[in-house]
């Protein structure tokens, strides 16, 4: 029997349930929605708005139906309009009318956008878990070969030397920011709507207060319109989860590079490689290609959320259902590209000789034979067109700086000395930029 059943004189049209339901989805929840109905019937009782010994029974049936769920003993039954309706009907299967008092001072509005708060909650303490492991790996990485000199690229084109390190830092830097929004969005979202009911609150001596504290919540919300009908914080974690999803993505068009011939600074593990149906010779870095393409999953979650939400009248509508869908495949996508991509990168192998040779090409020490002159009393223009000269030479002489003679050097400048060759080095370069 529905939940809203009495006002209506005929059953649901069997495409209307398939349609309405949710259970496919919020299924996921029932922990949450266990958790968050323990807490209103223990606050009920302890209002007196039910008897002490009714808010008991409730107790302790619903941790006895949780257990069962969490064991296979009870199975959530597909054909349940949604996990609020399923948990409700096997409680009141199980203890009677006590069952049918738990909803007494809540709606379906206030029960569920509990039920996400909890949920997500969680889900922010994994992703910043494994944000935090992957920034741990990349920063071992690069500390098992912080010497590492390589070519660092503007419009990837090679432009100065720089060390493998210094390279993986810039990705931890931003999954540190990425982090710190996730918990602020966490922390926003940390306030109770239950009690807020369908969007008026109740009649009932309820206690917002009593049943948000022991949820863990940081207080409850104030608006009761606004608790119902908001998913901001739906929003800004898909918001938080595609900037995660852009550097993840960035990461992984370098790994896609590096591990190419052209390239060859990494070698994937086979464990995390794969091969072609037809050309025996390839060993294609599919995971991070896999990371790119779901990072467009990720934005198109958030573009749901935004399209759903821009709308909507005050308080709760239907469409607000279609948030959950968005919201954990938003979640579900971050996850197994972070669990995935932390164990390649663990055990992909550095190639530092490779790194070495690359910076070696494309007189990416010319910012410093500049500045050399510039040591030298030149000013920097002049410095930078005197360089300029002298790569255009070493082009045509098919020469680097390192092996264009002091001759030829003084030919194009008389300040050049000896010096030069310690000033290009690139093992100098890296060393005074503190790279």
């Amino acid at each position: 029997m529905k939940l809203w059943a009495g006002r209506f004189s005929k059953e649901v049209d069997k495409r209307t349930n398939d349609f309405n339901s949710s259970i496919s989805t919020d299924s996921r929840m029932y922990r949450y929605d266990i958790t968050g109905s323990m807490a209103h019937a223990s606050m009920l009782a302890a209002k007196g708005i039910i008897s002490a010994e009714d808010g008991k029974k409730i107790t302790d049936a619903l941790a006895d139906i949780m257990a069962d769920i969490d064991e296979g003993r009870l199975l959530i039954d597909p054909n349940a309009e949604d996990i609020h309706t399923f948990i409700e009907q096997t409680l009141t299967e199980r203890i009677g009318d006590a069952g049918k008092r738990l909803h007494t001072g809540r709606s379906r509005n206030d029960q569920v956008a509990l039920d996400i708060r909890l949920y997500l909650r969680d889900e922010c303490g994994e992703v910043i878990k494994e944000l935090n492991e992957l920034i741990d790996t990349l920063s071992a990485k690069g500390d098992a070969y912080g010497d590492a000199i390589m070519p660092g690229y503007t419009h990837l084109q090679k432009a100065q030397p720089i060390t493998f390190k210094a390279h993986l830092t810039a990705y931890t830097e931003m999954l540190k920011r990425d982090v710190g929004r996730v918990e602020d969005a966490a922390k926003r979202m940390n306030y109770s709507p239950l009690g807020s009911g369908a969007l008026a609150g109740t009649t009932y001596p309820i206690d917002r207060a009593m049943t948000a504290e022991a949820l863990g919540f940081d207080g409850y919300t104030l608006s009761t319109l606004d608790g119902v009908s908001d998913r901001d914080f739906c929003i800004e974690l898909a918001s938080a989860l595609s900037l995660i999803m852009v550097h993840l993505s960035r990461l992984s068009e370098e790994i896609v590079l590096w591990s190419s011939w052209e390239f060859k600074f990494i070698e994937l593990d086979d464990a995390f490689s794969t091969g072609s149906s037809i050309m025996p010779q390839k060993k294609n870095p599919d995971i991070p290609e896999l990371v790119r393409g779901k990072s467009g999953r990720v934005f198109g979650d958030l573009m749901t959320l935004l399209t759903v939400m821009k709308g909507l009248p005050l308080a709760y509508n239907k469409d607000m259902q279609e948030d959950k869908d968005a919201i954990f495949d938003a979640f579900d996508t971050v996850k197994i590209c972070l669990t995935t991509l932390i164990p390649m990168i663990d055990t992909m192998k550095v190639l530092p000789e490779n790194m070495r040779k690359a910076a070696a090409g494309g007189f990416i020490n010319a910012t410093d034979c500049a500045d050399y002159l510039v040591s030298k009393g030149l000013p920097f223009r002049d410095a930078y067109k005197a360089t300029g000269e002298v790569v255009a030479a070493c082009i045509k002489a098919g020469k680097t700086l390192e092996t264009f003679s002091i001759d030829e050097y003084k030919q194009i400048c008389d300040k050049f000395d000896e010096g030069v060759y310690e000033a290009i080095k690139l093992e100098n370069c890296v060393k005074r930029r503190g790279m």
